[in-house]
């Protein structure tokens, strides 16, 4: 349902191409934000989303391609967001990439990238975004953690650490706004169906030599006891509470959606 709670606010979705960060930037819009998107894919296609959304939810669209690994483009994304809208006032840190092997084996390559997009990027978003949202007395910042933020698992020792050093970011940035009307809090979503997660569901397929939906069920199986994805929709509802006035005291939690995984 379409709604004007968010009009005149801007959102800045990092990651929002597809998956988790796309449906948030769609819930965002509906409740009348502008939305800046952000993320790789096919430059028509995205030009397409974004066009869509707009027209869909009669809210400004724009994106940037900004890679989340360069603090420079990071600068020029936030400026870019400046000049447009006149800043970022609900600011999402999706941007996320995975890897998965032993400690001994982890490329560092591969570390030192998931450290710089899953962590590092949200020091740079947050520390651009945070002057404007406090000369507003007004702005929401949500981090996009995972339930890999409160738990380990094996074999994700950089996506485990940066996780963990998210919700960690996200207290501090909660401490040093309380008492400001700028909130930061974390979302920790258990499995979700989206691109990243459904690599990991083929792989699990190609090594056991089993359907895909064979291979959904055994991943969920293993974690996740409701057997059911959590889902991007449900995902975007929980930010927009977290924009809502009755969240207003809602200020650094690391706030699970994961079916059960850290109740067991």
């Amino acid at each position: 349902m379409n709604s004007t709670m968010l009009s005149g606010k801007t959102a800045l979705v990092t990651g929002s191409t597809s998956g988790i960060g796309l449906g948030i930037a769609r819930a965002l819009a509906a409740q009348g934000a502008n939305v800046i998107f952000n993320g790789f894919g096919d430059a028509a296609q995205i030009a397409a989303l974004v066009q869509d959304v707009a027209a869909e939810f009669g809210v400004a669209t724009d994106y940037s391609n900004a890679d989340m690994s360069k603090g420079a483009e990071i600068e020029a994304m936030m400026a870019q967001a400046q000049a447009r809208f006149g800043g970022v006032d609900i600011l999402v840190n999706n941007a996320g990439i995975q890897h998965v092997a032993n400690i001994e084996d982890f490329p560092v390559e591969k570390w030192d990238a998931i450290i710089a997009i899953n962590l590092t990027s949200a020091f740079h978003t947050s520390r651009l975004a945070l002057p404007g949202m406090k000369q507003k007395n007004w702005g929401r910042i949500i981090n996009l953690a995972s339930v890999h933020g409160l738990v380990g698992s094996a074999q994700k020792s950089a996506y485990v650490a940066a996780k963990h050093g998210l919700i960690g970011f996200t207290k501090v940035t909660a401490l040093e706004t309380a008492k400001t009307g700028v909130t930061c809090n974390a979302i920790c979503p258990g499995w979700v169906l989206t691109p990243l997660v459904q690599k990991q569901v083929d792989d699990r397929a190609s090594r056991d030599g089993v359907s895909g939906d064979v291979a959904k069920q055994a991943l969920l199986a293993e974690k996740q006891p409701s057997g059911e994805f959590v889902t991007p929709e449900e995902l975007g509802a929980l930010a927009v509470f977290f924009c809502s006035p009755a969240a207003e005291q809602v200020r650094g939690v690391a706030w699970n959606m994961d079916g059960g995984w850290v109740a067991q």
